[in-house]
């Protein structure tokens, strides 16, 4: 039976002075259930596709772009995120939720159809436009109806969401890669997506909204579209498939900038702001998402060379490598449950993000020290020190920016900490896909090695240089770990300034309702 409705209105700004609605336990309940399975289906898809990676791009002829199959859904998911944020305050969650699921369902099917990588980076990208809309989306409705001080109370049933997707996700896209095809770690979002939209359709009845009428800031989202894939195209052809101090490099710089330029000011300007400059006014919101940016950079940037690294360097088929990381994406979960669990009884969250992000850091550099001698049992607990500190982080972070900013701005706030860490995700992952390529092609040419050795080669038995002489093997494989060792000691550096922005903001207090 239905809990009976409570209205909300998200398009009222001066209901910002009143108090938060009061919602039962099991009015919340039934509003996760539904925002769960949306968590599900963005967390399994993430998941389920990193042990498959590698084998995509072999057999896509794909690896000088191997980041661009997780970089393509990032840009449009990040650039999506804010216009949700924006919409759903106006229009209300639902509204927004359920088109998305349905684009994401479609872009699944049309990525399991994909024959050519420009299919599947192509495909990627429109399902990231959905994928934007089940994170935005679920988390602005958590805030809706649940105090910030309160949500650690209802973490358990998030973290045990990501649980099930970091557990098994990799480990069944690595068994599908193995032995059915990559193909079908994309037709899996089918049956999860009606689920989601049916149980979605049904439980966020309970916020209602009244319209109103806005103006959405397209030219806004254009400018910033622009920026991310401009920065990231930079960041992957410099060094690799340009000289840095080339011609088109030098453009894609001067582009990025003019477009980061452009996108200020138009934001300035515009009556609804893609991302409201009165947010970036508060000096916790800021640094807050801030964090959060550097944070997702580290952790998007270890999701994509973990299982590189058990590929390439230990051998590893997909299915072991999927169930390698497992300690990695498990102590996320569990980072994050903590946190919401502690944030509660504290009634603060900077001392949480701090602590995590020293573990984190300090696991980055532990990372860095991997090669093909370390043992098993160094590495599991090199990832789950790194897992847990960046689990602790996240959450933490987006109460952080929720907590600050006024109720009218929760969905825009919300919007704009999941663009920026989604941001930070795709420069991360980008980032350390260029290093480790272009790392590995300097010490290959140092070492006197002059023939071109495509990564996709290193796939395989014995390290996956057994197709190599004795002396080219020797000399791969230290290019290799040289390349994994710089890529980790950056995603340390990312936490450590992540570590310093945190040490900097104030410790605002959370709130048990509205404020």
């Amino acid at each position: 039976m239905e809990a009976p409705a409570v209205p909300i209105d998200h398009a009222d700004a001066s209901a910002d002075a009143g108090a938060m609605p009061a919602f039962t336990h099991q009015q919340i309940v039934s509003v996760l259930t539904g925002i769960l399975l949306c968590i599900l289906l963005a967390a399994i898809d993430q998941t389920v596709v990193v042990p498959a990676v590698p084998a995509i791009a072999a057999d896509l002829n794909g690896f000088d772009h191997l980041s661009w199959i997780i970089s393509a859904y990032l840009i449009t998911s990040t650039s999506a995120m804010p216009i949700y944020g924006k919409l759903s305050d106006i229009y209300g969650r639902r509204a927004l939720l359920l088109p998305a699921i349905v684009v994401f369902v479609i872009a699944s099917a049309l990525c399991a159809l994909s024959q050519t990588l420009f299919q599947l980076i192509a495909f990627r990208a429109l399902q990231g436009l959905g994928g934007a809309g089940l994170m935005a989306m679920a988390q602005a409705a958590i805030a809706d109806v649940v105090a910030p001080r309160e949500r650690g109370r209802y973490q358990g049933y998030m973290a045990g969401t990501w649980g099930v997707a970091s557990i098994f996700g990799p480990i069944l896209g690595g068994w599908v890669t193995d032995h059915l095809s990559w193909h079908w770690i994309f037709w899996i979002n089918l049956p999860i997506g009606a689920a989601a939209f049916y149980l979605s359709n049904r439980a966020l009845k309970l916020l209602r909204v009244r319209r109103g009428v806005t103006r959405i800031d397209y030219a806004g989202a254009a400018l910033l579209t622009g920026f991310i894939t401009a920065s990231l195209l930079l960041m992957s052809w410099g060094g690799n498939t340009y000289p840095w101090g080339s011609a088109p490099i030098l453009g894609l710089g001067a582009l990025s900038v003019g477009l980061l330029g452009a996108l200020v000011v138009q934001e300035r300007m515009a009556g609804e702001p893609l991302l409201p400059p009165r947010l970036f006014t508060n000096q916790v919101f800021s640094l807050g998402v801030v964090i959060a940016f550097l944070a997702a950079g580290g952790m998007f940037g270890a999701t994509f060379l973990l299982p590189l690294f058990f590929q390439l360097i230990g051998g590893a088929d997909a299915s072991a490598s999927g169930t390698l990381i497992v300690p990695f994406l498990g102590s996320n979960v569990l980072g994050a449950y903590t946190a919401g669990q502690l944030a509660r009884r504290l009634g603060r969250a900077k001392v949480i993000v701090l602590s995590g992000l020293v573990a984190a850091t300090a696991g980055f550099a532990l990372l860095a020290t991997m090669g093909p001698g370390t043992g098993g049992v160094a590495s599991v607990l090199y990832m789950a020190v790194v897992g847990f500190g960046i689990g602790v982080c996240m959450p933490a972070s987006l109460m952080i920016v929720q907590n600050a900013a006024e109720r009218r701005d929760v969905g825009s706030a919300t919007g704009a900490l999941l663009f920026l860490r989604s941001m930070g995700g795709a420069f991360g992952s980008t980032l350390v896909g260029a290093l480790l390529a272009g790392r590995f092609s300097a010490r290959l040419a140092e070492a006197g090695v002059t023939r071109r050795i495509d990564l996709g080669a290193l796939r395989g038995p014995q390290g996956g240089l057994g197709a190599l002489d004795a002396a080219t093997q020797a000399k791969a494989q230290a290019a290799l770990a040289s390349g994994f060792h710089l890529a980790f000691a950056v995603c340390a550096a990312l936490a450590a300034l992540a570590l310093v922005a945190c040490a900097r903001m104030r410790d605002l207090p959370l709130k048990s309702g509205k404020g």
